[in-house]
């Protein structure tokens, strides 16, 4: 039996070796900032929170798998990005100006440290729904005409990789395995030879609920977090992301559309993005399956956090397991009042 093919330097690097001594030493010499440090979870880098008379801060090492020109996009994205409807982190400079330090141990960066309410803390709501759409539109927007080179790196979470997953599916069982093997086949067949002739710009990739920041009330979304899988690619996958995180198991296509008609009222979908929806939430969700198993088994320590997502995306598909396919995407379009 042949092993699975690789999730990506990205995804197989460990993070670098980088204590709370080290960060507060960094933080003050290349920021100025000092006050209480507290280590922050994270898939590929190394996070901490500093809490200073100057506010709140994240400091960021990168993972040393990841191209500078990967993170300079990142950052520079950001610096876009500030100015958007959606709060979002901003990038502080250093001493020097810069808002990239170079380090032995990796790249350097520091962001603001947005407090609130996550998503997944939050219960589940239209209003939730909607506002989510409409913030995933409103950033899509803001990136709209955003490019740098870094831009076209290859993230497996893009969903337009998901075929090259299929080595890791003989390593779900169940009904998880006959799901996303049908699920799979499907990206094969009908979404990956359409997407290259979808629109595609710079798009956030990860609206995921431990990435959106809510009101107190739980029913609008606040901030925006973690642009770490930030790539350029067909833009309604970012859209399927964010709807993925939001499908009620319940009532799977309603909740859909709660995320798509606010998404579509601001950046209008076309007929073709529209009527691949549906399989690009299904694929996103195979994604999440096969990567998070993945990495869960070769990093066992940390997969709590690694796996937080797997059930809600079990869930998914199975409850889209039960829908006529052609006839939700027909609902969906007449929603959306696309011909």
């Amino acid at each position: 039996m042949t092993s699975p093919a690789p999730l990506g330097a990205s995804l197989t690097t460990a993070p670098p070796r980088f204590s709370p001594e080290q960060a507060a030493q960094a933080a003050l010499t290349h920021f100025g900032i000092t006050g209480q440090i507290s280590a922050l979870t994270s898939e590929r880098d190394v996070n901490f929170k500093i809490a200073s008379d100057k506010g709140c801060f994240v400091l960021k090492l990168s993972n040393p798998s990841e191209p500078l020109s990967v993170t300079q996009f990142q950052t520079q994205a950001l610096v876009h990005l500030e100015s958007a409807a959606a709060a979002v982190p901003r990038v502080r400079r250093s001493l020097t100006g810069q808002t990239l330090v170079p380090l032995p141990e990796g790249t350097l960066r520091m962001l603001t440290y947005l407090e609130g309410r996550m998503l997944h803390q939050a219960p589940a709501s239209a209003d939730l729904r909607r506002s989510v759409g409409a913030v995933a539109a409103q950033i899509a927007l803001a990136l709209q005409g955003f490019y740098h080179p870094g831009a076209d790196h290859v993230l497996q979470w893009d969903i337009r990789h998901a075929a090259t997953l299929r080595p890791h599916l003989g390593a779900l069982s169940g009904a998880d395995h006959d799901l996303c093997c049908a699920a799979m086949n499907r990206f094969d067949a009908d979404l990956a030879p359409a997407l290259p002739g979808l629109p595609w710009q710079v798009v956030h990739n990860d609206l995921n609920p431990h990435n959106i920041l809510v009101s107190d009330d739980g029913r609008a979304v606040v901030g925006v977090l973690d642009f770490g899988d930030m790539v350029r690619t067909a833009r309604v996958c970012d859209l399927a992301i964010a709807a993925s995180y939001l499908v009620d198991a319940a009532q799977p296509l309603a909740s859909l559309i709660d995320v798509a008609l606010a998404y579509h009222a601001l950046l209008p979908l076309g007929h073709a993005e529209a009527s691949l929806l549906i399989g690009l939430v299904e694929t996103r969700w195979l994604t999440t399956l096969c990567i998070t198993g993945a990495r869960a088994a070769r990093n066992p320590h940390n997969a709590a956090y690694i796996l937080r997502n797997a059930p809600q995306a079990r869930a998914g598909l199975r409850a889209f397991a039960t829908l006529d396919r052609a006839q939700a995407t027909q609902t969906l379009l007449t929603a959306l009042r696309l011909p």
